[in-house]
């Protein structure tokens, strides 16, 4: 079996405030840097145009949301074409009054976009009150046909669901993508810290692993205080990271750096993993019913 390789990177930068235009100029250095690498296909961090503004309830912050298409659909899909790569980016969709979602989109060598993804599982924690703000997603777990092969694109929380890896693996998605952000609370120990991140590293390239297919992450990295007085803020802890159809690691960033990470796919291998693993044949489906319940009594 011949190799195919496919040169995937990420980007991932810290962002310091809601000016959108200047954020979106930082994501284009950098875009323009892993083109002339030879990337086909980047991924950015989730809602990379501004600050993370769900570390408060607030309904001034729907301000920041815009339509699909919009200015930044306009100025990420002439990136795409204009490098000629197959770009996944991140953005606080309005899709109507009173409703908003947080939706990727992809863009295909070209202006148009290829397609969407509204993100399903919307946390509530503590810092994370993504559900004051975001309607979960309503178009299934679709991959995204492009030019570099079927991309299931999932964000962020999405992550700790084998089950929406294993439905986009099942409509033939080639690789995962998700971009997130994801950070410590700043009153955790270094002990909790750490296995945090761990579990979060494991989940992930266990759905690699589960799924027979490469795995990109791109977190946003750096400190961003909370607006909630009294609050610590939250410290993302960037460590975006590429891994291989078998959760093999293949290229990690570091906690606080704005970088770049850029690997070459070779995407035969899938077909081969699935031939030597195959967990698709050997899938019980017909005692798998209770997953689709709450709980089981």
């Amino acid at each position: 079996m011949s190799e195919r390789i496919l040169k995937v990177g990420l980007v991932q930068q810290t962002v310091a405030d809601n000016n959108k235009a200047t954020n979106w100029n930082k994501s284009a250095e950098q875009i323009a840097k892993l083109a002339a690498q030879g990337a086909e296909c980047i991924l950015l961090q989730e809602l990379h145009s501004t600050l993370y503004f769900c570390q408060e309830e607030d309904t001034n912050a729907f301000d920041l949301a815009e339509p699909i298409p919009g200015p930044a659909t306009d100025f990420f899909g002439e990136l795409a074409e204009k490098h000629n790569i197959v770009l996944v980016t991140s953005l606080f969709e309005k899709r109507g009054s009173g409703l908003y979602h947080n939706t990727a989109v992809v863009f295909d060598r070209s202006k148009e976009i290829a397609g969407k993804y509204r993100k399903m599982h919307i946390p509530d924690d503590p810092g994370f009150y993504e559900k004051f703000y975001f309607t979960p997603g309503d178009m299934g777990f679709e991959p995204i046909q492009t030019s570099v092969g079927k991309l299931g694109v999932l964000v962020c929380w999405d992550q700790w669901y084998p089950e929406a890896a294993r439905l986009m693996a099942m409509k033939g998605a080639d690789l995962l993508f998700y971009p997130t952000a994801i950070g410590w609370d700043m009153t955790d120990t270094d002990d909790e810290r750490a296995r945090q991140h761990g579990a979060w590293h494991t989940i992930q390239r266990a759905h690699a692993v589960a799924n027979s297919v490469p795995v990109i992450v791109a977190n946003r990295a750096g400190f961003e205080p909370s607006p909630v007085k009294g609050d610590p803020g939250i410290k993302f802890w960037g460590q975006s990271f590429i891994a291989g159809p078998q959760g093999e690691l293949l290229a990690q960033a570091g906690v606080d750096e704005e970088t770049t990470l850029l690997v070459d796919l070779d995407m035969s291998r899938t077909e081969q993993v699935k031939r030597i693993w195959p967990y698709f044949r050997d899938r019980r489906i017909d005692a798998y019913e209770d997953l689709t319940k709450r709980w089981r009594d």
